[in-house]
């Protein structure tokens, strides 16, 4: 919003000042002109001041628009007592303005940040545990080598590896040019000073930190309450609050009405602790990946892979989006150990494998807060992802944040899920999505589904709100399988409805409308 601020006011400034150089010699119309100068002026300087971009980019920002407005403003006062060509320069600048120059000026605010590279590190006051085995992400130019950096490798003694080494389509991505590096211990509290070395050598694009991040299951009491039929037979449904809000009944029948069949078989795959493949209720939607990803030590991944494809209609546990269980399946990609914890480039490992692995919707119910600036590796991973036809669904968070601080949820690109409670009000533990480029709501309080071991349990979090998402894009990606990450979000927030705080929530999802949006 502030980007279109920004260059809206820009422009109004600059047709303020050449009309107020056009009208000189009448009082009423310069008076008109000034006004208009100084009102879009004013709110210039308001969205320059409130950008997320650093000081001195602002200083580059405002001495170049300045220069635009004067030298414009002087040109078109060269042409002011010959109307026709005054106006036909004019028609051309608009012209210009709208084929090429608006782009300029709404990216204006779209700058690398600084990494996390000198004094950021040495001063954040953000406590993040990093790998043990490899600190950093290092991304080396493409025409360089890692062995280029032998020398700083020499004198820090950094050991290193290729960050990435699985990617079957490489010349689509720069992620291959990722390596990680671990720094001894006696050379830990240097990591500043390596990392500037790195950028200053000039063989290197980019350095992030390897971050680690934990989930913590947040658990619930799950409550039998006589719910509505929704035309399935599962039992456990009638814990399962969300069915009744999000309208499952009419989902159903629209389903069943229309005789509906997919175009294909989506594959939603779970990035998580893995997935117990052997579940009463998951087994008949399990699709293997790889054979030790079909275990769960933990339970965080198969309560989520139960949310979004548990096998409905089969007399057992619970339901999800499909009544007949023929339009997507479930899969597994294991990114974190048993005790709940992984490595952003653990994490990135199973977004390539999961969309080299046919995956149709990525559900990533994890995530942190983050010391770098930007972690430009999980979006190139994002990135690849999608340009293999994936669609990307990550949880905002559970600190009662806004989400634009966590990654993965803040990168471009994916969808970030919020968590709202029965009363369509924000859980008070979740992240908020306003500055996300794409938030929606679901399901995230008292959700009962599937843990390992034929077990069932009722968790809080937007671990749990994210497959009610990644469930319902299956379904709607077997409908189109041609559907993007954008067309898939314009319907998931066009057919929602309002939370209590639909501002900081995004829409929560309605499932049947979605649907029928796929179906026009």
């Amino acid at each position: 919003m502030l980007t279109y601020i920004y260059a809206i006011s820009f422009i109004i400034s600059l047709s303020g000042l050449i009309g107020w150089f056009y009208a000189q010699e009448n009082a009423k119309q310069t008076k008109l002109f000034s006004t208009i100068f100084l009102g879009g002026f004013f709110a210039y300087l308001f969205s320059l001041a409130f950008a997320d971009v650093a000081f001195d980019h602002k200083l580059w920002v405002i001495f170049r628009d300045l220069i635009v407005l004067g030298l414009t403003s002087q040109f078109f006062s060269f042409f002011k007592k010959n109307k026709a060509v005054f106006f036909g320069l004019l028609a051309i600048l608009y012209g210009f303005i709208g084929a090429k120059y608006f782009s300029v000026l709404t990216n204006t605010f779209n700058v690398e940040p600084k990494t996390e590279t000198v004094e950021n590190i040495e001063n954040n006051s953000i406590d993040v545990e990093l790998a043990d085995n490899g600190e950093l992400l290092v991304e080396v130019k493409d025409d360089k080598q890692i062995a280029d950096l032998q020398q700083i490798i020499e004198q820090y003694n950094l050991k290193y590896a290729i960050a990435f080494p699985q990617i079957k389509n490489s010349d689509i991505t720069d992620l291959d040019d990722y390596y990680l590096v671990n720094i001894p211990d006696e050379w830990e509290s240097k990591r500043a000073v390596i990392v500037r070395a790195l950028m200053e050598s000039g063989l290197v694009d980019w350095v992030e930190n390897n971050e680690v991040l934990t989930i913590s299951p947040m658990r619930s009491n799950p409550v039998e309450i006589n719910r509505p039929s929704y035309g399935v037979n599962d039992p456990g449904l009638t814990n399962v609050w969300g069915f009744e809000k999000m309208q499952m009944a009419k989902l159903y029948q629209t389903i069943n009405a229309k005789k509906l069949k997919p175009k294909k078989k989506a594959l939603v795959v779970i990035l998580d602790t893995g997935v117990d493949a052997d579940h009463e209720d998951l087994k008949g939607n399990y699709k293997q990946i790889r054979t030790k990803y079909g275990t769960d030590q933990h339970g965080h991944g198969t309560h989520c892979a139960g949310i979004a494809a548990a096998v409905s209609n089969n007399k057992i546990g619970i339901a999800s989006f499909s009544p007949n269980n023929g339009f997507y399946e479930v899969s597994s990609v294991q990114v974190l150990a048993s005790n709940g914890s992984g490595t952003q480039q653990g994490i990135i490992k199973g977004i390539i494998e999961a969309a080299d692995n046919g995956g149709d919707i990525l559900s990533l119910s994890l995530g942190g807060r983050s010391t770098d600036s930007k972690q430009r590796a999980y979006k190139k991973a994002v990135d690849y992802a999608r340009t293999k036809g994936c669609i990307i669904v990550v949880a905002a968070g559970n600190s009662n944040m806004n989400a634009k601080h966590y990654a993965p949820a803040n990168t471009p690109g994916v969808i970030t899920v919020s968590a709202v409670d029965e009363a369509l009000n924000k859980a008070t533990f979740s992240n908020t999505v306003q500055d996300v480029k794409m938030g929606i709501a679901a399901p995230g309080v008292n959700v009962y589904s599937t843990i390992p071991n034929n077990g069932y349990d009722a968790w809080n979090g937007t671990s749990m709100a994210t497959p009610y998402v990644a469930g319902l894009l299956g379904l709607m990606k077997s409908l189109n399988p041609e559907l993007t990450t954008e067309q898939a979000y314009k319907i998931l927030k066009s057919t929602g409805v309002d939370s209590g705080s639909t501002d900081l929530t995004g829409k929560f999802i309605q499932p049947q409308k979605a649907i029928q949006s796929v179906l026009k």
